[in-house]
C-alpha cells in the first residue's frame, strides 16, 4: 500500500535564505506553525537522525537520506510495516520568487491513515507553513544583507 501527497507553491523569497531556513531544522518550531518540536541529533547531513512532532500528530524519529545543496533534501521515518518519506524541494524562479514543494510518500498499512487523516490535515496546514517559510527566509535575507 502506498499514499503520495504533493504540495507546492511559489513564495516571494531569496532562494539561499529559503534553503537556510528549511535546513535549520532545530529552529522549525520557532517559525513554522505546524511544528511543535523538531531536533536534529548532529550536523545537517546524510545519515543524521532526528525527532519531530507536528501539532495534532504523533512524534517520531527520522533520518536525512538525501541532500542536494540549495535544491532539496529528503528524510525518512519508520512506520509499522512501512516508511514515511518527506521530500523538500526549492526551485529558484528568479525575480525573488521560489517554488517550494513537499512530497509525502507513506508505504505500508499506515498509508491508509495518511490518505484519510494525515494527508487532508497536512494539505490544510501547508499554506500557513509556506507563508511562514517565506517570512523566515525574508528575515534571514535581511540579516545576511545587513
Amino acid at each position: 500500500m502506498r499514499y503520495e501527497l504533493d504540495i507546492a507553491t511559489v513564495i516571494h523569497a531569496d532562494a539561499a535564505a529559503t534553503w537556510s531556513a528549511w535546513t535549520d531544522i532545530d529552529r522549525f518550531a520557532t517559525w513554522d506553525p505546524r511544528e511543535q518540536r523538531n531536533r536534529l541529533d548532529g550536523p545537517f547531513g546524510v545519515g543524521t537522525t532526528g525527532w519531530s512532532k507536528q501539532k495534532g500528530a504523533p512524534g517520531g524519529p527520522y533520518t536525512i537520506c538525501r541532500i542536494e545543496p540549495g535544491r532539496g533534501w529528503q528524510a525518512t521515518s519508520p512506520l509499522p510495516g512501512g516508511t514515511l518519506t518527506i521530500d523538500h524541494r526549492i526551485e529558484d524562479l528568479g525575480d525573488g520568487q521560489v517554488r517550494v514543494s513537499k512530497r509525502y510518500v507513506a508505504t505500508g498499512p499506515l498509508s491508509l491513515a495518511f490518505r484519510c487523516w494525515f494527508g487532508p490535515s497536512i494539505r490544510r496546514a501547508m499554506p500557513a507553513s509556506f507563508t511562514a517559510l517565506a517570512a523566515e527566509a525574508a528575515r534571514r535575507h535581511a540579516a545576511m544583507s545587513a
